[in-house]
């Protein structure tokens, strides 16, 4: 699985783990091309033809209103982005979880590997009041590897999320974030009942957060690179938690 950071207390909780090592068999999130006849069967309903993406535009979705500014989603671009996201990298406690540190050529080819890909991950900055603070990555978990391991529904979709700024981390913006991304996704994916994570379960940072911010425990599950918290944020639930 691709990972991902949600913690608001220790602030670099990577909720969704970290890549699997090479010889896992290619179990990624990043093997990110359908078979055409799956393309096929998703042009039918509108999803491979009438957006740019698998995921509805993620670009068009604008900004939401949260209790800490502004926030929005701005997909990334690696001209304009690289230096940042190697800096976050790099930070110690985000390469424990995410695995990507090193020279620029590491995050380039993470980042890469879903540019080209079939349109269901999409990286993206998260923009707080005009900052860029944090990278999340917005996938179809119907379509990862990840649907193997739990009983997916048509168009779930996943959040993989790092907080970059240290001065971000441990006050609860996290947890915000998560909130606000969900409920992106549930206002512009109308074919999306259900937001999906998998944090590591010994990260119980991780796993508070998204508890917070209306996630339920649905399962513990077995992923190739870890004990995941199979988190779940249900559009029918999504005024009540």
């Amino acid at each position: 699985m691709a990972p991902t950071d949600a913690s608001t207390d220790t602030g670099t909780d990577p909720g969704a783990g970290s890549r699997p090592p090479t010889d896992t068999g290619g179990e990624d999130t990043l093997d990110l091309h359908l078979a055409d006849e799956l393309v096929a069967l998703l042009a039918t309903d509108g999803t491979a033809t009438t957006f740019g993406d698998l995921l509805d535009d993620v670009a068009t979705w604008g900004p939401a209103a949260t209790p800490v500014g502004s926030f929005h989603l701005v997909p990334v671009r690696i001209e304009r982005d690289l230096a940042l996201l190697t800096r976050w990298m790099n930070d110690p406690a985000v390469a424990a979880f995410w695995e990507l540190a090193g020279p620029e050529s590491v995050t380039e080819s993470h980042i890469r590997t879903q540019l080209g890909g079939d349109g269901r991950s999409v990286p993206c900055l998260g923009v707080l009041d005009s900052t860029p603070m944090s990278y999340f990555e917005i996938y179809r978990a119907d379509l990862d590897p990840l649907a193997r391991h739990y009983p997916a529904r048509p168009h779930d979709t996943g959040i993989h999320l790092l907080l970059g700024g240290v001065a971000d981390r441990g006050r609860g913006v996290g947890t915000t974030l998560l909130r606000a991304v969900a409920d992106l996704v549930l206002d512009h994916r109308p074919r999306c009942t259900r937001v999906i994570a998998e944090p590591d379960l010994r990260n119980t940072p991780s796993v508070s957060a998204f508890l917070s911010a209306g996630f339920r425990l649905s399962a513990e599950v077995d992923l190739p690179d870890k004990r995941a918290a199979l988190m779940v944020r249900d559009r029918a639930l999504r005024h009540v938690l």
